[in-house]
């Protein structure tokens, strides 16, 4: 059982539990019970509650009234009415990393071998976590605020990043999807880093279009 200090912070609980949904131990529709959460990480409810609040904020939680809260579903339309704005704001986060970064794609470099290797060994919910990982790094390596909060408000990389992955089979494929991008902020080239961003991400929705036609 996992055991977390009665003096924890409502961050260290958003964390956990956000880790818990990057990896799939919770799944879209599965009910997070307060109580339960509480128990089980020897704590009260306050800091639990606190933490649902804010993944709540990043559109990754949903709550009903009577019957508590629950981690978000989406539908393939919902992610098709975003993939528009995230390009833009991915294609201007990578822009600003390339000037901004002088070169240094260290900590995308790092998410990017973690891919590779998860996807070597079978691994998906690892694979998917560092995906994840990397786009929030890109846009955090922007050094915009703003930006962050905006793409943040999104809310839709963990249900992209699933969902892309539960319809395109070669995982280390999509590793490589993401080397343009850190190649091009390598080379300090802030137009090219800016259209393979983009580029990255319709690719993604054209695999959820694919995934909605053979549904259809």
């Amino acid at each position: 059982m996992a055991v977390v200090s009665r003096t924890v912070l409502r961050e260290q609980v958003k964390e956990l539990l956000l880790e818990r949904i990057l990896r799939g131990d919770v799944k879209p529709g599965e009910r997070l019970v307060e109580t339960r959460i509480a128990q089980e990480l020897g704590t009260s409810q306050a800091p639990v509650r606190e933490a649902l609040r804010d993944l709540e904020l990043l559109g990754l939680v949903e709550s009903e009234a009577f019957r508590g809260s629950r981690v978000r579903e989406f539908s393939d339309d919902e992610l098709l009415d975003v993939f528009p704005v995230r390009a833009v704001l991915e294609e201007l986060a990578a822009k600003l990393a390339a000037r901004r970064l002088n070169g240094d794609v260290s900590a995308l470099e790092h998410e990017v071998k973690e891919m590779r290797k998860a996807a070597k060994a079978g691994d998906a919910r690892t694979q998917v976590a560092h995906d994840i990982a990397f786009h929030r790094t890109l846009v955090e390596a922007a050094g915009n605020p703003l930006l962050l909060q905006a793409w943040t408000a999104l809310g839709v990389e963990v249900p992209t990043a699933f969902g892309v992955y539960r319809t395109y089979f070669d995982a280390l494929e999509l590793v490589e999807f993401h080397t343009p991008i850190v190649d091009a902020i390598r080379a300090r080239d802030a137009a090219k880093a800016g259209a393979e961003a983009r580029r990255h991400v319709r690719r993604t929705e054209q695999v959820v279009r694919r995934r909605q036609g053979e549904r259809s």
